[in-house]
This record gives structure tokens, sequence and C-alpha cells, in this order.
């Protein structure tokens, strides 16, 4: 989930609208928030404008089991458009009961999720005390284990603490995706070691961001791209609610970045999705 909404200073349109000005490139948005309210009045045409700008599916989050449940009923409404995730988020930590919400994420996985989250670390706005934050991330690292499913990570201001983790759950087989990644290397390098993925958003499209090593230190087999919709809208669309088929503005910062053809990347990024998720 993204921080623009933990901050509460979210997008100030909800119109999803905007033709790309560039031919359709290949892709997966590999995080959105689709089951939430924003998209209530066109859930449909969201999809529908994935698919125009030549999006081959979009994985729905569930960062909550009541957001698991509405993700679960449109990934059915959908099949081979859409996956879903079940999972809770650091923020809600502080609320985790380790027997209900471990059991409910579990059998999640074996009705049909992909991944176990988003789930992790945020150091940033605390809103739940870290030793829980780490509890709640442990326990779905070790769901993650005993289903074969992947992990979905959200994790700020707590590098020190998601390496030690990430490494460990790496070493005995989870894998898993670092979400709307933003860095710092080590974490990556840790990540990458132990054949986890990098997913990145429309951040990069940013003025601000000017770290392009790390776009470019990502290898080509392990990066996705993500909308982290309604949040984080790419330029050109910035301020408005984001949707999953602005994914190819990210998809084509990143091959600008590293000077490779849009579309070559786009068709590894599906690839790389699908085997992360097991589509």
């Amino acid at each position: 989930m993204s921080t623009e909404s933990s901050a509460g200073s979210g997008p100030r349109r909800q119109d999803g609208v905007g033709a790309l000005s560039f031919p359709p490139v290949p892709f997966i948005d590999s995080h959105a928030h689709l089951a939430g309210e924003s998209f209530d009045t066109d859930r449909d045409g969201a999809l529908h404008r994935l698919r125009a700008a030549g999006g081959h599916g979009v994985i729905c989050i569930g960062e909550s089991l009541a957001a698991a449940a509405r993700a679960q009923q449109l990934a059915e409404r959908h099949p081979g458009d859409v996956w879903w995730t079940a999972g809770i988020h650091p923020h809600d930590a502080a609320d985790y009961d380790p027997l209900r919400d471990a059991s409910a994420i579990e059998a999640a996985m074996h009705e049909g999720a992909v991944a176990v989250g988003e789930c992790g670390l945020d150091y940033h706005y605390d809103h739940s005390p870290r030793a829980q934050q780490r509890r709640a991330f442990a326990d779905q690292l070790a769901i993650a284990q005993r289903t074969g499913r992947a992990v979905v990570v959200h994790t700020r201001e707590a590098v020190d603490d998601t390496i030690v983790m990430v490494r460990e759950a790496g070493q005995a087989g989870v894998r898993g995706v670092l979400h709307c990644f933003g860095g710092p290397a080590p974490l990556a390098e840790a990540a990458l070691a132990v054949g986890w993925y990098c997913s990145f958003s429309g951040i990069i499209t940013f003025k601000k961001w000017d770290d392009l090593d790390l776009l470019r230190l990502i290898p080509e087999d392990r990066l996705l791209v993500e909308s982290d919709s309604p949040f984080l809208a790419p330029v050109p669309h910035r301020g408005h609610r984001n949707e999953p088929a602005w994914c190819a503005y990210t998809l084509r910062r990143l091959a600008e970045v590293r000077g490779v053809d849009p579309i070559a990347l786009g068709e590894v990024v599906v690839h790389n999705t699908r085997r992360l998720f097991q589509l």
C-alpha cells in the first residue's frame, strides 16, 4: 500500500481517464488495490483500459482480510485477468491475531490466492509497535514457506530488519518481491541474493526521482512493475487516481533508463510476474 494513502494525502481526482500517448506495451500490474472503493464506479472500465494499454492482467492486493475477500470475488469474476493475494499490512499489525489471522491467510492460499501480503515492516509511520510488525511479518513469511506461495513485501525505513528477515526467508525457500521499491541498493542486493524480485511503481517517473543507478541495478529477470493504484499515479497523470493501465508509463521509463526496447522489456516483465506468482 502506498505511503500516500497512509499519510492521508491521497490522489485528488478519481476520473480514470487519459489515453496513452504511445503504442501499447506488454506488462502485468503486479500490485494494485483494484477491489477498493476508489474503483467502484468504473472497475470494469479500468480492466478494459488495462488491456488496451497492453496489460496482460493485474494482481489485486488483499492487504487485510476484508480486502482479500473483495479481491477474491473480483478475481473469480475475471479469471485470467485478475489474481488475488491475502495478508496483513504492517500498519494493522497491532490488531494481528496469530491464531485467527494466520489461519485465514493460510486458508486463502489454498483457495487460490497467488501470494501472501502485502505484509512487511513500516518504521516510518509506526502505526503498529515494531515488535508486533515483526511478529506478523514472520508469521506470514512462514505461511508462504508452508504453502509454496510468493510473498509481497512492504518496507519503509526498516532496512536492517527487512534484510535480516528477507535473507532468512529466502534461504528457507520463500519467493518474494519488494513492492514499490525505492531503495536503498543494499536492500535490493540482499533480496536479489536469495532470488527475490523488485517491483517499481510510478514514483520513478516523478521529477524528484534521481536514483537512475537503482533502476539499472536490478537484473532484467528480477524486474516487476506495478501501479499501486489508486495511489502514486505516474507523470503525466500525477494527482489523479492511479489505475493499472498506467503501469505502461513506468515500464517505458525503466526501458528508457536501461537503454532497451520497451516492448522487449515488457515481455520479460510479463514472464517474470508469471514465474514469481505461478500464474
